[in-house]
């Protein structure tokens, strides 16, 4: 799977919130100011091109929706960043954030419990 720039993910992140989306709708989810049309509607050719979006006719526009999970590019782009960053490391992972951001062990324990619940 292909990594996405920032103002394509940006897009999908809306097209997971939204499922289905014209640019129109797709512009009015972004804070001021909103970008341009036709710059949104390039990154959508874009992310049809990278095979993340497709169409279906609506009229005589489209309406774009997403073809890859949302789940399924967030568990690529965290194993990429713990590749590269931690040498294939969850643990060197969660000890670095631990470090930068100041948790502390009860903070740990309530993630280790929503973690054993997801996996029953």
């Amino acid at each position: 799977m292909k990594q996405l720039t920032k103002a394509e993910e940006d897009i999908m992140q809306i097209l997971w919130k939204l499922k289905k989306a014209n640019v129109k709708a797709i512009i009015e989810q972004f804070p001021e100011p909103k970008p341009a049309y036709n710059t949104v509607s390039t990154i959508v050719r874009i992310l049809e091109n990278k095979e993340f979006v497709d169409y279906e006719k609506k009229g005589k526009g489209h309406l774009y929706f997403p073809l890859v999970a949302k789940q399924d590019y967030s568990n690529q782009s965290i194993n990429k960043l713990v590749d590269n960053y931690f040498q294939g490391s969850f643990k060197s992972m969660v000890s670095f954030f631990m470090k930068k951001n100041d948790m502390n062990i009860e903070d740990l324990e309530s993630i280790l419990k929503e973690v054993n619940k997801k996996d029953r």
